[in-house]
């Protein structure tokens, strides 16, 4: 197994992410947990010249090449033991420990947002992070399979639903498989991106 991050050194990642310069947009320690898995799931090897950028900026913006060569190199030693950790993890086990909101922190539900459950509130930041990696390489959701949509279809339902169709598969997953606790849907999570890596890793 390789070295994970400890707490101390996720608190220290999670500083240094924030400490990103303006006006870059960073992701915080949550949305990167869920980002580097949505990354190891693909059905190709990506290099961290091609994923690293985009977990400074959720804009997509290059660093400026005068940013500070200390702060850069702690930030990528931490971002890739926790990789490393993460793809040993679901590679060796089948199961790894994602980063959540504390569950007695989650977040309330505004009224300017759909309302969700508080699993889902929970599970956001990962699933968000993990859907930004989609983003940035969308080869995965190109491929046109059952049971990866199936399996993308469960980290999403985390997300607040755009469309009609997005509110149908979320109340068809709530219905079939419902998420009656954190536990059940951290379980949940887990699972269908080991399934997600279990389907490329031939392609890989």
């Amino acid at each position: 197994m390789k070295q994970d991050l400890t707490d101390a050194e996720l608190d220290e990642l999670d500083s240094l992410l924030q400490a990103t310069p303006e006006p870059y947009v960073p992701l915080d320690v949550l949305m990167l947990d869920g980002y580097l898995v949505g990354v190891l799931v693909q059905p190709r090897v990506i290099g961290a010249d091609e994923w690293l950028p985009a977990v400074f900026d959720l804009e997509g913006r290059p660093l400026a090449a005068d940013v500070d060569g200390a702060w850069m190199a702690r930030c990528r030693t931490l971002i890739e033991r926790r990789m490393q950790a993460l793809n040993a993890a679901i590679s060796e086990d089948g199961w790894f420990d994602p980063l959540i909101v504390d569950s007695d922190r989650v977040p309330p539900v505004s009224e300017y947002e759909p309302v969700q459950s508080p699993v889902s509130r929970a599970l956001l930041p990962w699933a968000a992070g993990f859907h930004w990696a989609l983003e940035r390489l969308p080869e995965l959701g190109h491929l046109e399979e059952a049971a990866i949509s199936s399996a993308l279809a469960r980290i999403y339902r985390h997300l607040p639903a755009e469309t009609d169709e997005d509110r149908q598969v979320v109340a068809v997953l709530d219905r079939e498989y419902p998420l009656a606790t954190l536990d059940a849907g951290i379980e949940d999570l887990v699972l269908a991106a080991v399934d997600l890596w279990d389907l490329t890793n031939r392609e890989r």
